[in-house]
């Protein structure tokens, strides 16, 4: 489940993704498969090779990739997620989920 984002920022984001942008979505997650882990940032874009380009940037594995049909992204957690939003300066999303 998702928490700490409205519908409006899920809204933005999936049009983004949807219009070939690259985009990043941080919510606060639980999942018992991945414990210690209490956020993800979902970075996002329709093409699919411009999404495999972008995460070659940080050594990203294109298996990586959860293949959504509407919405493909890489959900990127702990020191990945955090070292990758500093390098795009989402300092906004850094701070608000205390990363």
């Amino acid at each position: 489940m998702a928490f700490g984002i409205d519908r409006a920022e899920l809204r933005a984001w999936k049009s983004n993704v949807k219009d070939g942008k690259i985009d990043f979505l941080t919510h606060y997650w639980l999942d018992s498969r991945f414990p210690g882990c209490y956020t993800v940032t979902k970075v996002g874009c329709s093409d699919i090779n411009r999404l495999i380009e972008w995460g070659e940037t940080y050594n990203l594995d294109p298996n990586w990739i959860d293949k959504h049909d509407t919405y493909p992204h890489f959900d990127l957690f702990g020191e990945y997620q955090k070292k990758i939003l500093e390098s795009e300066n989402k300092w906004e999303q850094i701070e608000r989920f205390n990363l």
